[in-house]
């Protein structure tokens, strides 16, 4: 029996878009939470990293209550793009996963940035760079690591979503239908062989990114050595 890769191309798909929304708005997160001094860091902290801990059905509900069409965030996104709604949509299902992969791309990032601390910094803006020459040429370099590792760990977290993207997005073929909810509707019919051939297709590509990412890690480990 063929395998049926609409899922698994929307679950990539999904993944590689969240990852990349990531690290564009986790990395200045990460920053100030990295350098700031403000005695309300902490409230940050635990509010990015809420995902962590919350009940997945519990965030999706929140936030299908939240981009509903009589909503404020529904209202705009109806006024920007006419006849189409957030629940039960690609777009949908982006920003529940961005949300709910927030902390495995800002954690990573953080501590980079802390271990690489200011002193870096410090010297380079000594010797006249600027903001953007100091992150660009000092930051990024320096916590290369943390940038492979968030990046890593967001795209494997997205890939293996279930209850927000049943919540928010449905499931719907071709439409919200991930990997993670195909393989759950197989096993409900019956459908061994199909949910056999997309969660082995999960489990090596899953293993495949993990050893390369340990790999690059051990190589850069005895550059930086």
């Amino acid at each position: 029996m063929a395998l049926d890769w609409t899922p698994l191309w929307l679950t990539f798909k999904v993944a590689a878009l969240t990852t990349v929304i990531l690290l564009i708005v986790g990395t200045p997160l990460a920053l100030w939470l990295a350098f700031s001094r403000s005695r309300w860091r902490f409230l940050f902290e635990a509010l990015i990293a809420l995902p962590l801990v919350l009940p997945p059905t519990v965030l999706g509900f929140y936030l299908l209550i939240a981009m509903a069409p009589d909503s404020p965030i529904g209202q705009l996104y109806a006024a920007l793009f006419p006849d189409r709604t957030l629940p039960f949509s690609f777009e949908g299902v982006v920003v529940a996963s961005v949300l709910y992969s927030l902390p495995f791309a800002v954690q990573p990032l953080m501590h980079a940035f802390e271990q690489v601390g200011e002193k870096p910094l410090q010297a380079a803006a000594v010797l006249g760079a600027g903001p953007w020459t100091r992150f660009w040429k000092v930051l990024v370099p320096l916590s290369r690591h943390g940038f492979l590792i968030a990046a890593t760990l967001a795209f494997a977290h997205t890939v293996g979503e279930f209850g927000v993207v049943l919540m928010v997005g449905g499931n719907i073929p071709g439409v919200t239908q991930v990997a993670s909810i195909a393989i759950y509707d197989h096993v409900e019919n019956m459908e061994y062989t199909q949910a056999h051939m997309l969660s082995a297709v999960l489990l090596i590509f899953s293993f495949a990114v993990l050893a390369l990412v340990y790999r690059l890690n051990r190589s850069w480990g005895r550059l930086d050595g």
